[in-house]
């Protein structure tokens, strides 16, 4: 196997400084009591610190605003005591030489696929659908847009003030911002509407602007964004390069430090048709298109894809010579590792050491504690 010191050199940005290119995915963890992360949730946190991962994102977590989380088990980041739960999470993953970031969510109309819980309340969408053919949620109007803009700021405000290393807000799979970005799900007349993507990104333009101006110029703001959304693993939100360029290029002016491209396998080339199965993937195309730093994710380590997981499906070990050889060529900057890490809190350390051996298989039923 091919030597991974390459996945081991340090990363700087601003005022992120990691030690290693490998990031904890954010992955929903529907654990938490009234919104609030309790102790077992500091623990799992910490021991991927321990376990020596470069940067740990947090599970999805709720902005202020009404039914911003589709799952009443998940966490929120707004108020004294699920703020007072982050700290003291937050303080484990220092304590353990880690760095972390929340990830900011707000989940648009999207139902979770993992429990039949309705909120009383209409979640908030920008046209009242899922895509064209499911009606959920009402449409929100532009005073609703604004507050949801300013609670986007101030989760991110709170994150800094608590000692976060950086944030990320969550603009892919289907959930609010990214339900903005299609066509699909997106009918508006105003100026959060239109026949481009690049016009339909007027929404997640202000989110970022306002979190850029509420934290500062050196404060890192990480964007997760997806070509799929969880409706369609299929989808292509921009079908060209040019297209994503138009998309992605205003994001990083407007704020965004880092794109995190999520895709189904990071080796997968994102336009085949244009340059084969060598060519960039996600995160490498935006990349070389913006020239900001991004993360690529999808299936690292693993023999199954994520979305056999979501089957129940398990996964076994992988070799990680493709990841190896695409981080050689700067193809992307950093790698995110989602299952491999909920299995195995000691993964990247394993991976450093040559103990391939003992790397643990994933099976699905990990996803129903927090170890």
């Amino acid at each position: 196997m091919s030597s991974t010191d390459t996945l081991f050199r340090p990363f700087n940005l601003k005022s992120l400084s990691l030690p290693n290119r490998i990031v904890m995915a954010p992955m929903s963890r529907p654990f938490a009591v009234d919104g609030i992360p309790e102790r077992a949730h500091a623990h799992y946190y910490r021991r991927r610190a321990e376990g020596s991962v470069g940067l740990i994102l947090s599970e999805a977590t709720g902005i202020n605003r009404p039914n911003s989380m589709n799952d009443p088990e998940m966490t929120l980041f707004h108020g004294d005591r699920p703020l007072a739960g982050w700290r003291a999470v937050l303080e484990g993953v220092h304590a353990a030489g880690g760095h972390m970031a929340p990830q900011l969510l707000h989940a648009g109309s999207v139902k979770s696929p993992s429990t039949d819980w309705e909120p009383t309340t209409l979640p908030e969408s920008p046209s009242g659908l899922v895509t064209t053919d499911i009606r959920r949620g009402g449409i929100m109007t532009e005073e609703a847009i604004a507050d949801t803009v300013a609670a986007f700021a101030q989760a991110a405000v709170d994150a800094k003030r608590i000692g976060f290393d950086s944030i990320e807000i969550h603009g892919a799979h289907g959930y609010l911002i990214d339900q903005f970005f299609w066509a699909s799900s997106n009918e508006r007349k105003d100026r959060y509407g239109g026949t481009s993507l690049k016009e339909r990104s007027r929404f997640a333009l202000d989110v970022v602007s306002a979190v850029r101006s509420a934290v500062g110029p050196d404060f890192p703001i990480i964007m997760r964004l997806s070509q799929w959304k969880g409706q369609d693993y299929t989808a292509r939100l921009a079908g060209t390069p040019e297209a994503m360029a138009e998309w992605l290029i205003p994001l990083v002016a407007a704020g965004v430090d880092i794109l995190h491209c999520s895709q189904r396998r990071f080796w997968e080339p994102e336009f085949p048709e244009l340059d084969g199965k060598s060519g960039l993937n996600f995160a490498g195309w935006a990349k070389k298109l913006t020239g900001a730093a991004t993360i690529s994710v999808g299936s690292v380590g693993l023999s199954g894809d994520v979305f056999g997981a979501f089957a129940g499906e398990g996964s076994t070990p992988v070799r990680l010579e493709e990841l190896v050889r695409r981080m050689e060529n700067d193809e992307f900057d950093l790698i995110a590792v989602g299952r491999a890490l909920i299995t195995d809190p000691n993964w990247v350390r394993k991976v450093c050491e040559g103990d391939h051996d003992n790397m643990k298989s994933f099976e699905s039923s990990s996803l129903a504690e927090l170890v």
